[in-house]
């Protein structure tokens, strides 16, 4: 091979012949230093020599990058470790390996500086999305909102979600005086969304620690601070509950709103003792006036079938198909009626009974059904809740026809102290006229 002393003249100048796809031009000063240029144009500095017995080349780089003094001190260095009988190759990719934990390293650090407990929340959700309801997942974009502006009342800002004061801070800062920090300032407003929020959290952080970005950022232990758990306190049971009493004035006013589809929703979400989006989400296929049951849709089963029991089939059947969801609405982005929160309370403080939630008439329909003697295991399918003991869960089958027995006599008991009277034409009640007890 024809040597020459490279000079920046003779590398610019050296070209790849057209008939052949690479072509060397060897340096005079550094042994197995050569400049490498290809059919298509592209050029390089190689090194190459031989180490037992078998040729080894490696690619040094760019001449546009490499000068050529810098080119031969390296040439010199890969001949210097073929005359120790090392493998240059085997040095560069150890080198690169330390590279690439070097920037391993780099980019840890980085993401502990910069990756905010938003962006890791927002990953989160989207992992955990398929083994959560839509309800779960709604709920959990939502304590992480930032404030805004309210849809229901225009130009009204809204609050931000429980935990977004503290997800905005780096993911690496959310530790125990953080967290005690949120907990202190959120118990003075919001004392139970606080608590769900804090479960949340617990669980956020527990994800972190198992995933591969985040796991070396994320303090697993920071919703174990003493402090800060006492601050939050035990989640109060709630008893809100309507008592046989108070049945008469909650039916009186319940039955005097003026939207019809609300005063139907209410009165079957206490007759039915279902949750208030399986009420709210009901779909006209799901309801069969012929065999006389509803098909609801529920987060533990993920559906069940339960009595269409008379007072409620007659409800239903005056309410207009507007879409396929029962309580439709034309106006409504999703079709669905919003829950008519403010409607029951107007209702309740008309009938000057203390507060009830929507999910204390669920609450009230398990406990009035003590007042028939329904075996609490038919209330429990009828609810939806999970069988609670071995027989239950494994050795009680009950047919449609003995739930009907038993939640048309909870129905019947519940009317008679609301003081209605349910008529019906004929012994297989195929109309239904509904009147007041006074009425009657």
């Amino acid at each position: 091979m024809a040597r020459v002393n490279f000079t920046a003249g003779r590398v610019a100048e050296f070209q790849c012949p057209a008939d052949k796809s690479q072509a060397f031009l060897w340096d005079a000063k550094a042994h197995g230093l050569a400049l490498r240029v290809t059919g298509n144009g592209a050029r390089a500095y190689v090194f190459q020599s031989r180490l037992s017995g078998q040729s080894v080349r490696l690619t040094i780089g760019d001449p546009a990058v490499w000068s050529i003094a810098d080119a031969q001190a390296e040439a010199r260095r890969l001949q210097g470790l073929l005359d120790q009988g090392r493998d240059p190759r085997l040095e560069k990719a150890a080198h690169s390996a330390k590279e690439a934990a070097e920037r391993q390293t780099r980019r840890a650090a980085r993401l502990r500086m910069e990756v905010t407990g938003l962006e890791a929340w927002a990953v989160y959700c989207e992992d955990r999305r398929a083994s959560w309801s839509a309800r779960s997942h709604a709920d959990h974009l939502s304590f992480a909102k930032p404030a805004g502006k309210s849809k229901r009342k225009p130009f009204a800002p809204t609050v931000p979600g429980p935990l977004h004061s503290l997800l905005s801070m780096p993911l690496a800062a959310i530790d125990g005086e953080a967290f005690l920090a949120w907990v202190t300032r959120e118990v003075k407003t919001r004392r139970t969304a606080a608590q769900h929020g804090f479960r949340l959290l617990r669980t956020f952080l527990s994800w972190c620690g198992q995933h591969p970005d985040y796991r070396a950022i994320a303090n697993e232990d920071a919703c174990k601070h003493k402090k800060a758990r006492e601050k939050l306190g035990k989640p109060n049971v709630k008893s809100d509950s309507l008592q046989r009493e108070q049945l008469e004035a909650w039916f009186v006013q319940v039955r005097k709103e003026s939207n019809p589809a609300s005063a139907a929703f209410m009165q079957i979400l206490l007759l039915t003792g279902a949750r208030l989006n399986e009420i709210l989400h009901l779909r006209w296929e799901d309801v069969d006036f012929q065999w006389k049951t509803l098909r609801i849709r529920d987060k533990v089963e993920d559906e069940r079938v339960i009595p269409l029991t008379p007072y409620v089939a007659h409800l239903l059947s005056w309410l207009p198909k507007r879409n396929q969801w029962v309580f439709g609405s034309p106006s409504a982005k999703a079709g669905v009626m919003m829950e008519p929160r403010d409607s029951h309370n107007r209702a309740i403080a008309a009938a000057g009974l203390p507060h009830i939630t929507f999910h204390g008439l669920r609450r009230s329909f398990g406990t009035l059904s003590e007042w028939v003697e329904c075996p609490v295991g038919v209330v429990a399918q009828i609810q939806g809740h999970k069988p609670s003991a071995i027989a239950e869960k494994h050795y009680r089958v009950r047919p449609i026809d003995l739930l009907r027995m038993w939640h048309e006599r909870i129905e019947a008991w519940i009317l008679e102290h609301a003081g209605i009277k349910l008529l019906a034409t004929n012994a297989r009640a195929s109309a239904l006229r509904v009147a007041s007890a006074s009425a009657a």
